[in-house]
C-alpha cells in the first residue's frame, strides 16, 4: 500500500519548525551580542577609505559632516603639506584630484553645500609664493 502525504501532518511539522526557528532567533538576540553589525561612524569610515586609497600614511586633516551619512574634508599624506578635498559616502569616496572632477564637484555641492573653499593653513596643491621663493 502506497503511503500518502498527509497535509495536516505536514503543516504541523512546518509549524513546529517555525516556532523552533523563532525561539532560536530570540535566544541569539537576547544573548546581548549575537548578531550586531555596528558600522563605524562617518569619521572612522573616512579614515579607512582614505588609507585604502592613499596608503597607510593617508590621514584626514579636516572634516565636516554633510547631509545624510556623507562627510567632506581634506586629506593628505603624513609628512607632506599637499592636501586634496574629499567626499566620503558609506560606499564610496571621491577626491578632488580624481579623473572625474565634474562628478566630484556635483557630489560635493549636493552633500556639503557649505563646505569651506580652503581651510586655513592647508595647501591644496598649488605652489604658494612662500614656497616658490625658496631655492
Amino acid at each position: 500500500m502506497a503511503r500518502r502525504l498527509n497535509v495536516q501532518r505536514l503543516l504541523l511539522v512546518f509549524g513546529v519548525l517555525v516556532i523552533a526557528l523563532g525561539a532560536l532567533c530570540l535566544w541569539v538576540a537576547s544573548r546581548g551580542g549575537g548578531l550586531r553589525f555596528e558600522q563605524p561612524n562617518a569619521h572612522e569610515r573616512a579614515v579607512r577609505q582614505v588609507r585604502e586609497q592613499m596608503g597607510p600614511t593617508g590621514e584626514v586633516r579636516y572634516a565636516e559632516v554633510g547631509t545624510g551619512r556623507a562627510l567632506c574634508g581634506y586629506a593628505g599624506l603624513r609628512g607632506q603639506t599637499r592636501a586634496v578635498s574629499f567626499v566620503s559616502r558609506p560606499n564610496r569616496i571621491l577626491f578632488s584630484d580624481d579623473p572625474l572632477p565634474e562628478e566630484f564637484k556635483k557630489m560635493q555641492q549636493q552633500v556639503c553645500p557649505s563646505f569651506l573653499a580652503a581651510p586655513p593653513g592647508v595647501n591644496s596643491g598649488a605652489v604658494s609664493p612662500a614656497v616658490s621663493a625658496q631655492p
